[in-house]
Formats: C-alpha cells, sequence, structure tokens
C-alpha cells in the first residue's frame, strides 16, 4: 500500500485551502461543477484545514412555500460544508474516489434566516484518508455539520456519510 502523511504546508494543499477562500474561484467552481447551490446563493465564509463555514442566505432562491429555508438548500450546504474539509484533506493524496454514501437531516428551528454551515472535523476526515490509502480498503467517516442562525440557535443538524478508496490503479 502506498504510505501518505497529510501536509498542511504542502503546495498543493496551501493552494487548495487559497483557491476554496477565494470568492470569485469559489462562485466559478460551484456554478461549474454545482449549479443549484451556486443558485441557491451558498458562500464559503472561511475554511481551514480543521473547520469549514459555509452560508446559506433567505432569499427566495433558497426557499420553500413555508417562507424558511427549503430543506434541499440546506442539505446542499451541509454537503458543502463537510466536502470542502475532504477536498482539502486530498489535495496531495493519492487519486482517491470520493462518495456520499447517506445522509441523516434534522430540522429543530424554523430558518427564515441566513444559516451557517459549519463543520469542525477537518482533523478526523484527514485521519479517514490517510487510512485509506493506508490500507487500500474503502473507508468511511460520518461528518457532522450544523445549520446556525444569526442568533446561534441550531436550526439544523446533518449527518453526511463519505466513502474514500484510492483508486485502483494507484494501488501496489
Amino acid at each position: 500500500m502506498e504510505t501518505f502523511k497529510f501536509d498542511a504546508s504542502h503546495p498543493k494543499t496551501v493552494k487548495t485551502i487559497a483557491d476554496l477562500n477565494n470568492r470569485l474561484k469559489m462562485k466559478a467552481y460551484l456554478w461549474a461543477k454545482l449549479p443549484m447551490a451556486a443558485f441557491s446563493g451558498l458562500k464559503v465564509k472561511n475554511l481551514t484545514i480543521h473547520s469549514a463555514e459555509v452560508s446559506l442566505p433567505y432569499r427566495w432562491r433558497s426557499q420553500n412555500p413555508f417562507r424558511s429555508i427549503y430543506f434541499a438548500a440546506q442539505c446542499a450546504a451541509a454537503e458543502l460544508s463537510t466536502g470542502l474539509l475532504v477536498l482539502v484533506a486530498k489535495a496531495h493524496a493519492p487519486a482517491l474516489s470520493m462518495l456520499v454514501t447517506g445522509f441523516e437531516a434534522n430540522f429543530s428551528k424554523k430558518a427564515n434566516e441566513t444559516l451557517i454551515f459549519r463543520c469542525d472535523q477537518g482533523a478526523e476526515i484527514i485521519q479517514a484518508i490517510e487510512k485509506a490509502v493506508r490500507t487500500g480498503e474503502g473507508v468511511t467517516f460520518e461528518a457532522t455539520t450544523k445549520g446556525i442562525l444569526p442568533s446561534g440557535e441550531i436550526a439544523s443538524e446533518m449527518k453526511v456519510n463519505w466513502s474514500f478508496k484510492v483508486k485502483s490503479k494507484h494501488l501496489n
């Protein structure tokens, strides 16, 4: 099996974080790869190797008929807040397949203001990817993110199950 140790100072990691934090580059990426997320107004608020914050505004493009943010828009923001950490963790890793294999959502408060989805599991995601590379086996990881209202109240909590596996041509 290959060896891989995440390095926060690796040029690819540094560039990935810078690119994903760049408003214009991220907007172009969303329109090219995730147009529904771009249409809803998702934005990266802050991204480090440890945490990711994504904002989801409450406006006509993200609302439902009940005057709150549509659950699907919240799920997209949740996936993005965890997926950004995955992109950072695999920036200089061998070719890796990644896939969302499960999703759980709980809604506890009406979301009629901008939500910030925050995931603080960067270190655990890095460990899962290192294990996938080290073992050559598929590894699953459950990332948790919360949709937080401006008041600090939690409107929703999502669990996104990610699967990681080194692409077969990279296995020894």
